[in-house]
């Protein structure tokens, strides 16, 4: 079985990262790659013209440039497109700061998800942070990876945000996958345990990201279809005002601990595969 094209629309993130996620993928053994950019008005043209540099020099032409509101409908549309030009097959689905591992080559994992006739492999997301919470900044060197400068993962999606930590890693092209990939209406996927994805998204810029969004998603400025993302962004610049600007990782509610890219951990079968089946908003006070 061919390996999938990977689709993804991607923000302005570090193009440092952006290769780091592109590599990623290749190592897995992707080979074409259906990519986006959707830059609201903030982004700076210098930040553009280097992700666009970035993905020349990648050997990847991205397929549409889209400007404007960051509006959740708005990424859809650019993921269903490309999710279109991609064609008949199957689609592996990841943000630009989600990093899929598998417990197994691809051609395997795609084989039992072709039994299970769901048309849909999950994930669920483990958010990487640094060692003391800091929202740090990351540029690749010689003994920085992001391991490295995010060594420790725990479900703060879930228990901190109240958000859904699951996602929908792999999906057929005959299956519609909702907002945000988090799951796929009548396609509940069978695999146990879910796919890590491992979530590098609490770095340096991120507070800001999440202010702005909170102020233009209250004023109608950005566009939701769900009061979800507002209330999660304000969760988070809650939790970050409390802990001087990072994230509590001794909080006993939210525990973190130290995980690679390299290796599964050995709760993560258990305790993986008991949330994506059982999956609730978390009964948290919103701040913590």
């Amino acid at each position: 079985m061919d390996t999938p094209p990977v689709i993804a629309v991607i923000g302005p993130v570090e193009p440092e990262l952006l290769a780091t996620w592109v590599d990623h993928y290749r190592r897995l053994g992707a080979e074409r790659f259906l990519l986006a950019f959707h830059f609201a008005d903030h982004v700076p043209d210098r930040r553009r013209d280097e992700l666009k540099a970035t993905c020349e020099a990648l050997g990847i032409a991205p397929a549409a440039v889209a400007r404007g509101p960051w509006h959740e409908h708005t990424n859809t549309e650019l993921r269903d497109m490309l999710r279109d030009r991609a064609g008949t097959g199957w689609h592996l689905l990841a943000d630009a700061d989600e990093f899929h591992t598998y417990p197994a080559p691809l051609a395997e994992v795609l084989a039992e998800a072709e039994v299970s006739g769901t048309g849909t492999v999950g994930g669920l997301m483990l958010d990487r942070v640094s060692a003391d919470g800091r929202l740090t900044a990351w540029s690749p060197s010689p003994g920085s990876g992001l391991d490295v400068a995010y060594p420790l993962g725990g479900f703060l999606t879930h228990l901190l945000l109240r958000g859904d930590p699951r996602k929908i890693v792999l999906a057929h092209s005959s299956v519609t996958v909702d907002s945000g990939n988090h799951r796929a209406e009548g396609h509940r996927p069978a695999n146990r345990p879910p796919v890590v994805v491992h979530h590098f998204k609490w770095r340096c810029g991120v507070r800001e990201d999440l202010e702005r969004r909170a102020a233009r998603t209250a004023d109608g400025s950005w566009q939701t279809r769900s009061p979800a993302l507002l209330s999660e962004a304000r969760r988070l610049l809650s939790h970050l005002s409390l802990h001087d600007g990072r994230i509590d990782v001794t909080a006993p509610d939210v525990p973190f601990r130290p995980v690679s890219l390299q290796e599964t951990p050995l709760w993560w079968p258990e305790e993986a595969t008991r949330l994506a089946a059982t999956w609730r908003p978390a009964r948290r006070s919103p701040a913590r």
